[in-house]
């Protein structure tokens, strides 16, 4: 399955452009569906059907979801409750019921990963098109899996479950029940889940467009973003400049404004192909308006994001990590090695990556920003590289 995610600016028609990716992509004959966590049903609203809980059919080949968070998160606790009563009654704490629940903030943000992992093990559609949120948040979301695992990783190492079988003993000498085992359940259950998310996003049909309306905001928005995407080796296929002006006009007003935008527009051609969207003069509404906007269908995934080790052992005696890193600025960027990870910090975005194996048994050499990549020397540490004979 083709997997299409779709964020950017605030305010930029990203709903839109997904509703209107989606329907392009139906109309050629591909099983599509739309997917999407906001808790106001904008993509109904363009789509000109209403969306909810269920999988709505708007069309032959396209099909709209926008999963209930409130009743995911009523399920989760509860299933958490059921679980975890022993420790409960321990603590002497009161049961929640159902209907007293309402989802804490975020949880929008998890029915859609929960629901992107179910929809790419479906075998009911070939394309799936997720409307994220603006790229601050969804690039949060995206990195949620990969942090979530390693933090269960860290707080419950899977070696410490070499002793179960002590448990119970260490249990009635204690007089209390021990918890560890149910939690250590919970937390394989949710590496698992985490894992299935985590492969959709970096499987290699997995693609990101950006959309933004061309000007100064915008414009610091696509560097932004394509900064942070970057860092989680995510493609950018296309940037959607939408809303675009007729260049043509004899009002002086808005040929400023257009001339603005042919502008910010060849600035993110630097860094991205760019598809144009008309303006219609009026917002989008029903299929036969967002047919009008031209919008970009599935097309082809672009090759992934690269992260290559390149051996200097037999000239300048090192190995240098390339990252690409389109658009981040020298005084943004800090590197930091922490036994075998390294954080990399640009701008506001930080990931934690583990380092390659045989950089592992290396140390760092300097660092360098060109030409949009960052290069990491790394140095063989003669205590720990394999002597040659």
């Amino acid at each position: 399955m083709r997997t299409i995610l779709i964020t950017g600016q605030g305010g930029g028609g990203r709903t839109t452009v997904a509703a209107a990716t989606g329907l392009a992509a139906a109309r050629a004959g591909t099983r599509t569906l739309v997917l999407s966590a906001d808790r106001i049903d904008s993509l109904g609203a363009v789509l000109g059907r209403a969306t909810g809980a269920e999988p709505v059919r708007i069309e032959p080949n396209l099909t709209a979801w926008r999963p209930d968070a409130a009743e995911d998160f009523r399920e989760d606790l509860v299933a958490f409750q059921d679980r975890a009563t022993s420790v409960l009654d321990l603590l002497g704490a009161g049961r929640l019921d159902a209907e007293e629940l309402t989802p804490l903030p975020g949880a929008e943000e998890l029915a859609l990963l929960r629901a992107l992992r179910d929809a790419a093990l479906s075998d009911s559609y070939d394309l799936l098109v997720v409307d994220l949120p603006p790229a601050p948040q969804a690039l949060a979301l995206l990195g949620l899996p990969e942090e979530l695992r390693r933090y269960l990783r860290r707080l419950l190492p899977p070696e410490r479950q070499a002793a179960r079988a002590l448990r119970p003993m260490l249990g009635r000498l204690a007089g209390v029940p021990m918890p560890a085992e149910w939690l250590y359940e919970t937390a394989g259950r949710w590496d698992v889940e985490l894992a299935a998310v985590a492969a959709v996003v970096e499987d290699p049909g997995t693609t990101v467009r950006l959309v933004a309306e061309p000007g100064p905001a915008g414009t610091d928005h696509v560097r932004l973003a394509s900064i942070g995407l970057a860092l989680r080796a995510l493609p950018v296929d296309t940037v959607v400049a939408n809303r675009i002006l007729p260049g043509a006009t004899h009002d002086t007003w808005l040929g400023a404004l257009a001339a603005q935008q042919r502008k910010a527009v060849e600035e993110w051609r630097q860094i991205h192909p760019v598809r144009e969207v008309a303006h219609l003069g009026r917002d989008p509404r029903g299929t036969d308006d967002l047919a009008a906007l031209d919008a970009p269908g599935a097309g082809d995934a672009p090759a992934r994001v690269e992260w290559p080790v390149m051996d200097h052992l037999g000239g300048e005696g090192v190995l240098v990590w390339h990252i690409p890193l389109p658009g981040a600025i020298r005084d943004e960027l800090d590197l930091i090695r922490r036994g075998d990870e390294l954080v990399v910090t640009a701008g506001q975005f930080r990931r934690i990556v583990p380092l390659p194996s045989a950089l592992r048994r290396c140390t760092v050499d300097g660092a360098a920003l060109r030409d949009g990549c960052l290069r990491i020397r790394f140095a063989p540490d003669p205590q720990l590289w394999p002597r040659t004979r």
